[in-house]
């Protein structure tokens, strides 16, 4: 059984950092790329960012390029996310999934990890 594990968030002051982790377990997905998304209350899930399986290829939505940085180590089937100048629209739950695009591919999704950021 797949199961998707978030961590890393917590409470954080607006201009500050946080780096968020995604273990895979009961399957790998170093063969795939992989995708952080993120939800706020009342609000749809939408897309951050994502890797391609070698870590060529980045992709950042808008509100967060130049502030995050998305990595992987296939070794340790994890994918992180470097958050910097946090700002408290950032304020959600995120989410990791294998993607394809910006896609997500497995129907199954972790728990997620909050990250509030106070103004």
């Amino acid at each position: 059984q797949v199961q998707l594990k978030e961590s890393g968030g917590g409470l954080v002051q607006a201009g500050g950092s946080l780096r968020l982790s995604c273990v895979a377990s009961g399957r790998t997905f170093s063969n795939y790329a992989v995708g952080w998304f993120r939800q706020a209350p009342g609000r749809e899930r939408e897309f951050v960012a994502t890797i391609n399986w070698s870590s060529s290829f980045t992709n950042y939505a808008d509100s967060v390029k130049g502030r995050f940085t998305i990595s992987r180590d296939n070794a340790k089937n994890t994918v992180y996310l470097q958050m910097n100048t946090l700002k408290p629209e950032d304020t959600a739950v995120y989410y990791c999934n294998p993607v394809i695009g910006t896609t997500p591919m497995w129907r199954s999704w972790g728990q997620g990890t909050q990250v509030t950021v106070s103004s």
